[in-house]
C-alpha cells in the first residue's frame, strides 16, 4: 500500500482514531535503533539545510529567537 493512500484513510478517521494512532506511530519512534535515529536526523539535518540553501527558511540570531519567543508568551 501506498504512503499516499495510508495518509488519506488515516485523515479520514474519526478525531480519537487519529489521536490514537498517532500517539502509537510516535511511540514506535522511541524504539529506534541509535543507528536508525542517526540516519532520520542526518535526514532532517539535510531537509533544514536544503531549505536555508535555497531561501526557504531564514536564519535569526539568538537575540531575535529569544525577542520572538519571549513576544510569543506576552
Amino acid at each position: 500500500m501506498k504512503l499516499s493512500t495510508i495518509e488519506k484513510e488515516a485523515l479520514e478517521l474519526p478525531v480519537a482514531k487519529r489521536a490514537k494512532l498517532a500517539q502509537r506511530l510516535l511511540e514506535s519512534l522511541d524504539q529506534l535503533s541509535a543507528k536508525e535515529a542517526e540516519k532520520l536526523w542526518l535526514l532532517e539535518a539535510a531537509r533544514r539545510a536544503h531549505e536555508i540553501d535555497t531561501g526557504k527558511v531564514q536564519l535569526v540570531s539568538e537575540n531575535e529567537l529569544e525577542r520572538r519567543v519571549q513576544a510569543h508568551f506576552k
